[in-house]
């Protein structure tokens, strides 16, 4: 199936590693023109270069910290700059760290906020002028599936993400006729540094190992395993390109059946 994105123009924030990587990666093989993003230049540089070894096309690497106020805007300038001009939108960004609710101190929740939510906001409302320009417009926003159902110890996670799913809604109703799209991707167990981070600290709080807590999360699905990146890729670029074109207010869940609720 020829999903339309041959010499589309896509930004993805926070794609040196995980998630957001395999997605820049499936963009880049499926013929578009790519900008990833990291915090650690030296990380992003790899990034960028593997991915371009991969794909065989041009990856251009930003670095920046998309929680921090400013860099959003510098990042989407950037982008449409390098790529002249901007289809594709993905935000995302790193998790908040685990915990109870009572240990985290109100600057944890402000930085927290920065980088689940307002990260959205801002990467969206920077590359609106841009998008309004293309005919294949299209944002997706990475969350979590803890919006559908909340996870323990991941409290700041639970409570603002649901932030971003009513941003992305809103913004299908608001924008859709001036036809740009907006879509959520709500991954769960995956096979990333992120999933094996959290899971190692379960095993520290549980006093049990490591491999102990991944098969836990494995036996959460009904195919006894965790997602593979590539799996979440291929529904978010699905979701991302023209051929999805009458979708949009999308939540869509990638968990392997994890979540157990009818809507």
């Amino acid at each position: 199936m020829d999903l339309g994105l041959a010499d589309k123009r896509a930004f993805v924030a926070g794609s040196s590693r995980g998630l957001g990587y395999a997605v820049g990666l499936l963009l880049a093989r499926e013929g578009c023109r790519v900008a990833i993003n990291g915090r650690d230049q030296v990380k992003l540089a790899a990034a960028a270069s593997k991915m371009s070894e991969e794909s065989g096309k041009v990856v251009v690497g930003l670095p920046g910290d998309v929680s921090d106020t400013a860099i959003p805007s510098k990042l989407i300038a950037q982008a449409a700059e390098a790529l002249g001009g901007l289809d594709l939108l993905v935000t995302n960004a790193g998790g908040p760290p685990s915990g109870p609710f009572e240990s985290f101190e109100e600057a944890v929740w402000q930085h927290a906020l920065d980088l689940a939510f307002m990260c959205h906001v801002r990467l969206i409302r920077a590359a609106l002028p841009h998008l309004r320009k293309s005919k294949a417009a299209s944002v997706l926003t990475m969350t979590s599936y803890v919006v559908k159902e909340p996870v323990a110890n991941l409290v700041l996670s639970n409570s603002i993400r649901l932030a971003t799913i009513g941003l992305t809604k809103s913004l299908a109703l608001e924008l859709g006729s001036e036809g740009i799209r907006f879509n959520s991707i709500l991954p769960a167990n995956t096979d990333t540094e992120r999933i094996r981070e959290l899971a190692a600290a379960r095993a520290q709080r549980n006093g049990t190992t490591l491999d102990e807590e991944r098969a836990k999360d494995a036996q959460k699905s009904v195919f006894g395993r965790v997602a593979r990146p590539e799996e979440f890729a291929n529904a978010a670029v699905f979701l991302l390109s023209p051929a999805a074109s009458y979708l949009t207010g999308v939540m869509l869940v990638v968990d392997g059946g994890q979540y157990k609720g009818m809507w």
